[in-house]
């Protein structure tokens, strides 16, 4: 069975989901149904109806989520030691040669990634270039708009 890369940080955000949808949601659902039941005709009760989509929704999400959390690999950077190479689950600064912007990115599983956070898949373009180099290498990432050269400025293992 293919195992996935997670965060430590990653995997507890999920178990926190599955104990909400577990805890809270499930019981909440069941309450919908079961008071969308009383008003009679379920072929024609849009409640009814509405709340079971919601039910198979829920369902579905715990279902995923337990998945992966059973093919998890976790893996956290905080306990090894920073030789300055690029690995998963660490923190990389870069620098554009062309026009000296700075960007820092956290490369993460995929269930992780949310670019307006700076938290990107490990599966990314950028983290494939990134992965295995070494503070101050050069790397060539292909973008959309074409190859643009970076330079590895920090590697910070958080």
């Amino acid at each position: 069975m293919t195992q996935y890369p997670m965060t430590a940080r990653g995997a507890e955000m999920l178990r926190e989901e599955l104990n909400q949808l577990k805890s809270v949601e499930r019981p909440k659902i069941i309450a919908s149904i079961a008071d969308a039941r009383e008003h009679g005709d379920l072929k024609e009760n849009a409640e009814y109806h509405a709340a079971r989509e919601q039910q198979s929704f829920c369902e579905g999400r715990i279902q995923d989520i337990e998945g992966k959390l059973s093919n998890a690999q976790i893996i956290d950077v905080t306990k090894m030691p920073n030789n300055g190479k690029v690995i998963f689950g660490a923190t990389v600064t870069i620098l554009n040669v062309d026009n000296d912007k700075e960007t820092t990115y956290r490369i993460v599983g995929d269930d992780e990634a949310d670019i307006k956070q700076n938290l990107i898949s490990v599966n990314s373009p950028i983290a494939r270039g990134l992965i295995g180099k070494e503070l101050d290498d050069m790397v060539n990432i292909q973008t959309p708009s074409g190859a643009v050269e970076y330079e590895i400025i920090e590697v910070e293992y958080l």
